[in-house]
């Protein structure tokens, strides 16, 4: 048996500085057409596009670090190229950075995508993948080594 998930309900982030952070998801989340249902000192939530996506005051100040257990980079699904290039364009005037500019790569046929952060270092990206991607008949998929490759792990 196999159970069909709907996409994914809600993802939450938790930020070592709160007040640094909620100015960028206020403008990020509605850029996405997110509707924002709580915004407290403690948590700032959204929902929209199908998900939710809540930033939650962090209990310590340790710095956001991709390679610690947890979450690494957290990725939304763009319907277009020109979606991504906006986003990435809109991202330094929020207050985050641009890691990775709007470029092609080779994680799934067309694959188009920008890699940033949030105020407090967090990863995120924006992605467009044409069609099908993986999914598609002729697509094939990444060997392992090449997926290591382009994560720049050992």
């Amino acid at each position: 048996m196999t159970v069909a998930i709907n996409g994914i309900a809600h993802v939450y982030l938790t930020v070592n500085d709160f007040d640094r952070a909620v100015p960028f998801y206020r403008g990020l989340l509605a850029l996405f057409d997110m509707t924002c249902l709580v915004d407290t000192d403690e948590l700032y939530y959204c929902v929209g596009a199908r998900t939710g996506v809540g930033v939650r005051r962090a209990q310590s100040p340790e710095p956001f670090d991709q390679y610690r257990a947890g979450l690494h980079h957290l990725c939304f699904r763009a319907r277009s190229r020109e979606d991504v290039d906006a986003v990435a364009a809109a991202v330094p005037g929020l207050g985050g950075s641009v890691v990775k500019g709007p470029q092609e790569d080779d994680w799934a046929p067309g694959y188009y995508s920008v890699l940033f952060e949030d105020p407090c270092g967090t990863r995120l990206e924006v992605n467009h993948v044409p069609g099908k991607g993986h999914l598609a008949a002729d697509a094939g998929t990444p060997l392992e080594g090449d997926v290591q490759r382009r994560l720049g792990e050992p």
